[in-house]
């Protein structure tokens, strides 16, 4: 008995593996490395390459032409005509061009901003989870090689039981045929029981005294043992195949990490040893606030508004005339007249134009469009923070529930472990309540898993309101 309570008391643990690759190094390389970010921060630099376009001079213009005979004047005889004018924007314009410019670029930045907290989310989601995979994995692991021993346990009992009540050796080949773990050896032994529950009836019919009683209890311990024999691997076969569908579930999770990264699929992915329950040192409201003043998509709104604003100034401004400044280059060759040269100096004359802008609509229109454009973005951050303060007030209550969930199943663990001590100990001593030391055991595999997946719940969700106010909370 001391032998089979030291058997059912064993448990074999299987330590994690330890990581050099910190999750925030994995976060480097996606910043570093995904071609989706690369391609967002492209637009901007190609943004930023708009200011000097439009702060710049419109190009002057050059008009020449030359005469197949030269033209008869009284200063000379003109051989072209050529002109060079620049035109020059009404005072200001240049300055709100490139105003109106570097909005926009600023809004393309924290498009790429909110680009990046989302992949950073997108990160620490698909890490969470394989995390959470691998604890899964270890749990069953561990749960599966203690299944393996309750087994192996209640094979020494069925054997033990039918030495003790002198079955006869054919109820011994059972057991040992029954350790094989296959269907055919369990048919096998049950045919075996049979055989038994024959001979105590033949010595029944023999003796009349205490033999009947001595087989009936060999009758019950073997059935008794029997039937916890095939309990236990009912369920080491859910869950082996519990086991493989995880392990299935292993590869396209680390592909989609590895691809986050810009990787090959099958790159190795380090994983942290634990996670610890996690909280939010900040206070709400002031995480509420942090994120209507720092999220990427709201300050991209403010940059489009003030980029309107700089167009509404820009409208103004085209309704103003445009000035232009050159000079008209007239060259002359000497002429012969009455035997006399006459003329043949170049002439060099300034020129000013300009534009008259009275065709007012157009330009109203423009300034209209601004207006309205400057009105929809205004709307649009609006309906954007009431967005954001759902999706603040949705994360709350999810990290409050992962937390409470948290605490529970860290309890609900400690009590099923305890109550299988009690149940392993009692079934060690006198072989009672093997389906409710399953039943436990199922528990507790259940409450374990729970509990992890409620720590990674605290985390992603963390992980999100981190994306929300772009910033780190911890």
């Amino acid at each position: 008995m001391k032998k089979i309570a030291i058997i059912f008391l064993l448990f074999l643990g299987v330590q994690s593996t330890s990581f050099s690759q910190s999750l925030d190094e994995y976060l480097k390389v996606a910043a570093e490395n995904n071609p989706e970010l690369k391609a967002y921060f492209n637009e901007y630099l190609a943004s930023l390459e708009k200011v000097p376009q439009v702060g710049a001079l419109p190009d002057p213009e050059l008009t020449m032409g030359f005469f197949f005979q030269p033209m008869e004047r009284f200063m000379g005889n003109q051989q072209a005509d050529i002109q060079l004018m620049q035109m020059f924007p009404w005072f200001g314009m240049l300055k709100t061009q490139k105003d109106e410019a570097s909005k926009m670029a600023l809004a393309q930045y924290e498009v790429f901003q909110d680009a990046k907290y989302r992949l950073f989310y997108q990160v620490k989601n698909t890490w969470y989870q394989l995390y959470r995979l691998e604890e899964e994995i270890r749990i069953t692991e561990e749960n599966l090689e203690i299944l393996k021993q309750y087994e192996r346990l209640a094979l020494i009992r069925f054997q033990s039981a039918d030495i003790g009540t002198g079955s006869g050796p054919s109820n011994m080949q059972q057991a040992t045929s029954m350790n094989s773990g296959s269907s055919t050896s369990s048919a096998s032994s049950m045919g075996g029981m049979s055989g038994g529950m024959t001979s105590g009836t033949s010595g029944k019919s023999s003796s009349k005294g205490g033999s009947s009683m001595g087989t009936s209890s060999s009758m019950n311990g073997g059935g008794s043992g029997m039937s916890d024999v095939l309990r236990v691997r009912i369920q080491i076969k859910e869950l082996e195949n519990t086991l493989a569908l995880l392990e299935d579930s292993r590869l396209p999770i680390k592909a989609e990490f590895n691809q986050l990264l810009n990787r090959d699929i099958n790159e190795v992915v380090s994983i942290a040893d634990s996670l610890s329950g996690s909280v939010v040192s900040w206070e709400r409201q002031a995480l509420l606030d942090s994120i209507t003043q720092n999220n990427p998509m709201l300050k991209m709104l403010d940059a489009e508004e003030e980029a309107y604003e700089a167009q509404k100034k820009m409208a103004r401004l085209e309704g103003r005339p445009m000035l232009g400044a050159g000079v008209n280059y007239m060259p002359f060759s000497p002429r012969t007249e009455n035997g006399m040269p006459m003329g043949g100096n170049d002439m060099v004359m300034p020129m000013l134009r300009l534009t008259i802008p009275i065709y007012r609509k157009k330009y109203n229109a423009l300034q209209k469009e601004a207006e309205l454009k400057q009105l929809a973005v205004q709307q649009r951050r609006e309906n954007t923070v009431n967005q954001l303060t759902t999706r603040w007030s949705t994360a709350l209550r999810d990290l409050d529930d992962a937390t409470r969930r948290t605490k529970l199943y860290r309890e609900q663990t400690d009590l099923a472990g305890q109550t299988l001590n009690l149940l392993m100990t009692s079934y060690a001593t006198d072989g009672r309540d093997f389906e409710e030391v399953l039943r436990v055991q199922q528990q507790l595999l259940d409450y374990q898993l729970k509990l992890i997946t409620s720590i990674v719940d605290q985390h992603v969700t963390i992980a999100m309101l981190e994306n929300l106010a772009a910033t780190e909370l911890n």
